[in-house]
């Protein structure tokens, strides 16, 4: 092997081109691909930003060529040479340096390399678990390779917006205390003061409330944040979010701040004009068209209310229901009546994975004639009310759930995100942002025999609704807003809570005693009785962001080193075993037998 020694890059591997014809350069990267064509070799080197051809020809350097021989994908080199312009019919457009191509006059093999574990010149399919395994080689594909050159793009379109907007970018801190309102923490024991825990942040939330009452009036962050969760496609137990906290503010401010970033981003990344303002729609208008907060609106498919019209009907499956009271929606999945019995099998077994107990469901033919094992059921006049209501004509599937309105909205929203994927109805290229407001500020949680916050506690009620925060808190609406970005919410905010009075009526609503209260949040308590202002808030998905920028269809080909569904590392193996000694110096004790 050989060292650089004087050589110094003078060019990336995508920077040359028809201007630089007749220049001496210096290149280093990784080969791609090597071709002997009638004894001249040409090698593809590849660095993080491209390709360029170099060639070996035995009749302008004899004893380089012969050098070139051994050359292996993978390996390391450093070539000096000079550029020419590839011959007529050569030119490949496809390259940015296509035109070109350099005649090598000095070879450096700087590192050899073994064969890879998979292809790393084309998108081959490889198994997750061993492309995370040797993550690094995973990385040198080029499409990889774009990601992170995009991400790295993103994020400085991210910080030279909220510069220009006046936004303060501040550090929080990694290590805190825990304040298990949401997802499980993962905790971080301490040596020097025995049997205490730090939590590493869900987000900077508190702290970024902190700053609004210091008086920075804008801050902003892109941290790193931690969740002790089951994971899906678009979640990791460590994640990157576009944080942010402004001062005297109303929602307008909000969406205003939230738009033009999106706007600005996807400029930036993508070249694309993104109209602004985006559309709104409420909580219960999402829920009750759409089956979902976050409502992918590229494609119809949406639900009708038919409770009214079958509540007397004979069908009984359906009119025990409302009885109980349920509901009974429906979808007019148009045009899709040419689906087989086998289709319709297959559509009901996919339901019953969300709850469903059934799939009840009609095929439109001429006339508004139903064929349907359940249409006998139905007098003529409910049949053609449902046929107005859904708007069905000859070639429509309908199809129907019945039962509790979270399961009924639950299965129709997947079997409408599924229909579309059947039908092949969403258009990659389009990108749909909608704001969801007027959310619910608490839930009542079955298990826990209590409510507890939509999003988090410090999330300012409706003031029109704050009578019923004692009598009925399920009926209070929040100042809250999430961002949805084709189906995939990926982001959101609310207006926070400033006064302490009004924060002590919450935490009761949601079963926090004042001593429980002043245990977890004393600080928060404490800060907002000194001239805390009006102030509210967002957080973006980063990850989630670039996933859909880049046309991922997860999140863990935009994350430099993710983990599997099950939090592990193949890469370095982590989570791992660790010394007795350390367990010891952290006051802890394994319960489990060293083997």
């Amino acid at each position: 092997m050989e060292s650089m020694g004087d050589l110094s890059r003078t060019h990336h591997c995508n920077q040359l081109g028809k201007e630089d014809v007749g220049k001496e350069i210096t290149l280093m990267g990784w080969v791609l691909r090597r071709r002997d064509h009638g004894g001249v070799i040409f090698i593809d080197l590849r660095d993080r930003n491209g390709l360029t051809q170099v060639v070996f020809n035995p009749e302008h350097d004899e004893e380089v060529h012969t050098k070139a021989h051994g050359l292996r994908p993978e390996w390391v080199l450093a070539i000096r040479g000079t550029v020419v312009a590839r011959p007529e019919g050569m030119i490949n457009d496809k390259l940015h340096t296509g035109a070109i191509e350099v005649m090598v006059d000095e070879l450096r093999i700087l590192n050899k390399s073994q064969t890879p574990p998979f292809p790393l010149d084309e998108e081959t399919e490889v198994s997750d678990n061993l492309r995370l395994q040797y993550r690094y080689l995973d990385l040198r594909r080029p499409g990889m390779a774009d990601n992170f050159l995009l991400r790295h793009k993103a994020a400085q379109a991210i910080r030279t917006f909220l510069n220009s907007e006046n936004f303060l970018e501040i550090e929080t801190p990694i290590l805190t205390r825990s304040t298990p309102e949401g997802a499980r923490d993962y905790l971080v024991p301490s040596r020097v003061n025995a049997g205490k825990f730090y939590a590493l942040p869900q987000s900077p939330q508190l702290f970024k409330q902190l700053l609004m009452v210091a008086g920075m009036d804008r801050y902003y962050q892109i941290c790193r944040c931690f969740r002790d969760e089951d994971l899906r496609a678009d979640r990791q137990p460590e994640f990157t979010q576009i944080d942010m906290e402004l001062s005297f503010v109303r929602e307008e401010d909000m969406y205003q701040v939230g738009e033009d970033l999106m706007a600005e981003l996807f400029k930036e990344c993508r070249n694309i004009d993104i109209p602004t303002p985006f559309p709104r729609m409420t909580y219960d208008e999402a829920i009750n068209r759409f089956g979902t907060d976050k409502p992918d609106t590229r494609f119809g498919f949406e639900l009708t209310d038919l409770s009214d019209i079958v509540k007397d009907a004979s069908f009984k499956v359906f009119r025990q229901v409302v009885e109980k009271g349920g509901v009974v929606k429906a979808i007019n999945a148009t045009d899709c009546a040419t689906f087989s019995r086998k289709d319709l099998d297959n559509l009901t077994s996919y339901a019953s994975n969300f709850g469903a107990k059934g799939l009840a469901w009609v095929k439109m033919k001429a006339d508004g004639e139903w064929q349907s094992p359940i249409a006998k059921f139905f007098k003529d006049e409910e049949r053609a009310a449902m046929t107005l209501a859904l708007e069905a004509k000859e070639g429509d599937l309908l199809l129907f759930q019945a039962d509790k309105p979270a399961t009924v909205h639950h299965v129709l929203a997947e079997i409408r995100l599924e229909l579309a994927r059947r039908k092949e109805l969403i258009d990659k290229d389009t990108f749909d942002f909608l704001w969801v407001t007027d959310f619910p500020l608490v839930e009542y949680d079955e298990d826990a025999k209590r409510y507890t916050a939509i999003h988090h506690p410090f999330t300012m009620p409706n003031e029109d609704d704050l009578d019923l925060l004692e009598s009925d808190p399920g009926k209070v609406k929040s100042r809250a807003y999430d961002m949805v970005l084709n189906g995939t919410e990926i982001g959101g905010g609310s207006l926070r809570i400033h006064q302490k009075d009004l924060q002590d009526r919450v935490f009761k609503a949601i079963g926090i005693s004042d001593e429980e209260a002043n245990d977890k949040f004393g600080f928060l308590l404490k800060a907002l009785e000194l001239g805390a202002p009006p102030h509210g808030g967002m957080a973006f998905g980063f990850d989630r962001l670039m996933m859909i920028i880049t046309g991922r269809d997860s999140i863990r080909d935009v994350i430099a080193f993710p983990k599997t569904q099950k939090a592990t590392c193949p890469l370095t193996e982590a989570p791992s075993g660790v010394a007795r000694k350390q367990l010891t110096e952290l006051y802890l004790r394994p319960d489990w037998e060293e083997k």
